[in-house]
C-alpha cells in the first residue's frame, strides 16, 4: 500500500509540471536548407517568387538584417539549437558529431528544453545536420534525446529522393561527387522528400494533444541538388532569367582570396560551361518549390485549431553565393553566405507586416522561443531574446551578429557595416550604406583605423580549438 501511494504522490508530482494545452503557446519551427535572401520580403532576386514566405512575414515581423553563426550546415544549425556560438563549441565543419562537444554536456537543444519543460516534440526533415550527398548522411545528426517521434524515424532526418536518371544532368566534372546538379522530375509535389516531411507534419498541426505541441519542420530545397518538379522550372523561364550583380575586379582588394579557391573553381566551370543562366534558374525554381512547402504547413496550421496560438519561425541556416565574388555555395563570411530569412510570428506580440533593420542572429532563436513561452531560459545561452524588437522594431538593441567560417575567422554585422577578420590577420571592411553587395574593402583606409578597431573588439575572445572530425 505504502508503495502504491508513492507511486501515486510521484505521478502527481511530474504532472503537475507538465503544462496544459493553453497555458504556454504552440511552437512551429520552419528550417530551410540554403535559402539565401532570395525571398520577397527581403528582395534579394527581382525574380524569386515566394508568396507563402511572405504571406508569413505579413502575420508578423521580419528581421531584414539577420544572419547565421556560421555560413555551412552543422555549425550553423548546432549552434541554433544549443544556443551557443560556434568558436565556444569547438564545431566549425560539417564532419564534425556536434553532439561530441564537450562544451554541450548538461547543456539541452532547444527540443529537449521545450520537451522538458512538458513540450510534446516533434521532429521532420532536416533540423539538425544531414545530406543526400552519401547515403550515410539521410541519417544526419540527431540528437539522442529531445524528441517524442520524429519523421521519416527516430534515427532519420531525411526521406528517400526522386532523382532523375544519368545524372549529373548538368555534365559537371564531378563538383560533390556529381550533386551539384539541376534538373526537373516528374513527380507530385507530395512524392517529393519534402512533400512527404510536410504531409507528415501538417497531420501533426491537425491532431489533438494534451499538451503544448514544439514542431520542427526541416525543407531540404533549395539544398542541391536542385531536382524539383517541371512546374517549378516553368515559373522562370530561362530566357527571362536574371543573374546576380557582379563587377569583374570584385576580389583584387581581398587579401588572401585564395582562400575561397574551391568555389571559384566551380565558378570557373560555370563560366565556361555556360551554365550560369540555368543555374540561376535552377536556384529559383527550388526556392518556389520550398516556398509550396512553407504554403502547404501555413494552410495546415490555418485548418487546424492551433493557428490562434502558435508561434512560427522561419529561417535558413545560412545564405548561397551564385557567381557573386566569383563564388558559388557557402562557406564564406560574405553577406551572401551569412544573411538568411528570419520570420517570427507570435500572436499577441508581433505586429502584422512589421521589419526590424537591427543586426540579429539565428543564435537569437532558441532564447526567444523560450521567452516567448513563458519559460526561464537556460542559462548557457549566448544569444539574445527577440522580444524587445518585436514589441519595438526600433528599440535599443545593443548586439550584433557574429559569424564564424572554421578555426579563428569571424565576422561582425552590425547595422550599417561588416567586418572580417581571418585567423592570419588579414581583414576586410565595407559599409553597407554605400556598398550593399560588399565590393570595395575598406579595411586598409586610414580613415577606417578606429572603426575597424571597435569592430575588432566585439569579436569572439574564446577560440575553442576543434573537436575532433569523426562523421562520414
Amino acid at each position: 500500500m505504502k508503495t502504491a501511494r508513492l507511486t501515486l504522490l510521484l505521478l502527481a508530482s511530474s504532472l503537475a509540471n507538465v503544462p496544459a494545452v493553453g497555458s504556454h503557446p504552440d511552437i512551429l519551427l520552419i528550417a530551410i536548407d540554403d535559402l539565401n535572401d532570395w525571398v520577397g520580403s527581403l528582395g534579394g532576386h527581382p525574380q524569386a517568387k515566394t508568396p507563402n514566405i511572405d504571406r508569413l512575414a505579413g502575420r508578423g515581423m521580419t528581421f531584414a538584417n539577420a544572419h547565421v553563426t556560421a555560413p555551412l550546415c552543422n555549425p550553423s544549425r548546432a549552434s541554433l539549437m544549443s544556443g551557443i556560438l560556434p568558436s565556444s563549441l569547438g564545431v566549425y565543419v560539417n564532419r564534425q558529431d556536434w553532439r561530441e562537444a564537450p562544451a554541450l554536456r548538461g547543456k539541452p537543444v532547444l527540443p529537449l528544453f521545450l520537451q522538458r519543460s512538458g513540450y510534446r516534440s516533434l521532429g521532420a526533415g532536416k533540423l539538425f545536420h544531414a545530406a543526400t550527398v552519401n547515403p550515410l548522411q539521410f541519417f544526419g545528426l540527431l540528437p539522442k534525446e529531445g524528441f517524442d517521434d520524429y519523421y521519416p524515424a527516430t534515427n532519420r532526418q531525411l526521406p528517400d529522393e526522386i532523382r532523375p536518371l544519368g545524372r549529373p544532368i548538368n555534365k559537371n566534372p564531378g563538383f560533390i561527387s556529381g550533386f551539384f546538379d539541376w534538373s526537373p522530375v516528374s513527380a507530385e509535389d507530395t512524392a517529393m522528400a519534402d512533400g512527404q516531411v510536410v504531409s507528415w507534419a501538417g497531420r501533426q498541426l491537425k491532431a489533438s494533444s494534451d499538451r503544448p505541441l514544439f514542431l520542427g519542420v526541416g525543407i531540404y530545397r533549395p539544398h542541391i541538388p536542385w531536382y524539383v518538379p517541371q512546374a517549378y522550372f516553368d515559373m522562370h523561364p530561362l530566357d527571362r532569367v536574371e543573374l546576380p550583380l557582379t563587377v569583374p575586379d570584385d576580389l583584387d582588394d581581398v587579401p588572401g582570396s585564395e582562400r575561397y579557391a574551391s568555389n571559384q573553381r566551380v565558378h570557373k566551370w560555370i563560366l565556361e560551361s555556360g551554365n550560369w543562366r540555368s543555374g540561376v534558374q535552377a536556384y529559383l525554381a527550388s526556392i518556389s518549390f520550398a516556398d509550396a512547402m512553407v504554403g502547404r504547413l501555413l494552410d495546415a496550421l490555418d485548418a487546424s485549431d492551433r493557428a490562434g496560438r502558435t508561434i512560427v519561425v522561419l529561417f535558413s541556416d545560412h545564405g548561397y553565393h551564385l557567381g557573386e565574388k566569383s563564388q558559388w555555395r557557402k562557406y564564406t563570411l560574405w553577406e551572401d553566405s551569412t544573411h538568411v530569412p528570419l520570420i517570427v510570428v507570435a500572436p499577441g506580440v508581433t505586429t502584422p507586416g512589421s521589419r526590424s533593420a537591427e543586426p540579429v542572429s539565428t543564435l537569437d532563436i532558441y532564447p526567444t522561443l523560450a521567452d516567448l513561452a513563458g519559460l526561464d531560459q537556460p542559462g548557457h545561452l549566448q544569444g539574445h531574446s527577440l522580444v524587445p524588437l518585436l514589441n519595438d522594431p526600433d528599440g535599443d538593441w545593443p548586439h550584433q551578429a557574429i559569424t564564424t567560417y572554421r578555426y579563428g575567422n569571424h565576422s561582425v554585422r552590425t547595422r550599417h557595416f561588416r567586418y572580417i577578420r581571418y585567423v592570419n590577420g588579414d581583414q576586410e571592411l565595407y559599409d553597407h550604406r554605400t556598398d550593399p553587395h560588399e565590393w570595395h574593402n575598406l579595411a586598409s583606409s586610414p580613415e577606417h583605423a578606429d572603426l575597424r578597431k571597435r569592430l575588432e573588439s566585439l569579436l569572439p575572445t574564446v577560440n575553442i580549438e576543434p573537436i575532433a572530425a569523426s562523421w562520414r
